[in-house]
């Protein structure tokens, strides 16, 4: 049995669509296979602006300003979305525990998801290990992509090698001044 399948994947499934959003809601589909779910979603009219939404809404808890601040905002999502947790056992994946309903919709899905994921992993890794990219902060940085924190010791602070390299870049050239 999957204890935990809602963490990490959770968080980077959310991560990678707010970094780069789908066109549309064949995108976003085509994105959570990427990232292992593997349940079909009835289409629903405005799913992908719904999805934009919940993606929004988990933004906020990517940018609160402390610890508190985040729990307060994902118990909210949590009491709104999430379920009972329960065992399941869909599309051959093995036993696992579900935090939300089955007849909800992608986007109400998606909400759960994240919600329940950015929790577990703030909570098993840390509650500052959610951030945006550091060459954002910048003075001519650019990025303001989202950064989810599994390295090893918890200093994961860019997005990429090329987003840390770039900064790097600058601090030299800012101590050669």
């Amino acid at each position: 049995m999957h204890l935990n399948p809602y963490g990490e994947y959770a968080v980077l499934l959310a991560a990678s669509l707010a970094n780069d959003w789908p066109a549309d809601r064949d995108g976003i589909v085509s994105r959570t296979r990427d990232f292992g779910m593997t349940m079909e979603f009835p289409e629903e009219p405005g799913d992908h602006a719904r999805l934009r939404v919940a993606l929004n809404e988990w933004l906020d808890v990517v940018d609160a300003a402390d610890g508190p601040s985040r729990a307060r905002l994902l118990n909210r999502i949590m009491a709104d979305e999430a379920a009972y947790p329960h065992l399941t056992d869909h599309d051959g994946e093995g036993w696992h525990l579900h935090y939300r309903d089955d007849d909800k919709g992608l986007p109400s899905t998606l909400r759960a998801v994240f919600a329940v994921g950015t929790a577990l992993h703030l909570t098993t890794r840390g509650m500052h290990r959610l951030s945006r990219c550091a060459a954002g902060a910048d003075v001519d940085g650019e990025c303001r992509n989202v950064v989810v924190d599994v390295s090893r010791n918890g200093t994961q602070k860019y997005c990429s090698v090329r987003c840390a390299n770039r900064a790097a870049v600058r601090r030299h050239r800012a101590a050669r001044r």
